[in-house]
């Protein structure tokens, strides 16, 4: 089975370092590294298994099917497969409100 290349673009980079920081001013360094690490492993398992995250039920109800998504809960990682490659989009805390967040990021 052939892998897949998976890249972060730079909104989702911006997320994750900004959740890390959070993480890590308002509860310790420990837990920070734990979920950058989590969030990493589950974006690396894209690689062999890129279809097996599934559509965003908030971009599927606006016709928006070409993105998936995974989690390491909270957080929900949205990401686009394009032939052999794996777009990572976004890394969202899913407590937000994500219709209004997802519609302003994915369909500009």
């Amino acid at each position: 089975m052939k892998t897949c290349r998976v890249s972060y673009i730079a909104e989702a980079e911006q997320d994750l370092n900004e959740i890390i920081h959070y993480i890590a001013r308002h509860d310790s360094h420990k837990q920070a590294l734990y979920v950058l690490e989590r969030i990493e492993q589950a974006c690396e398992r894209l690689k062999q298994f890129p279809e097996r995250g599934h559509i965003p039920p908030e971009l599927r109800d606006l016709g928006l099917n070409q993105y998936r998504e995974v989690f390491f809960k909270p957080y929900r990682i949205i990401y686009q497969i394009i032939n052999r490659d794996v777009y990572i989009h976004c890394i969202l805390d899913g407590r937000r409100d994500l219709q209004t967040l997802l519609q302003q990021r994915l369909m500009r």
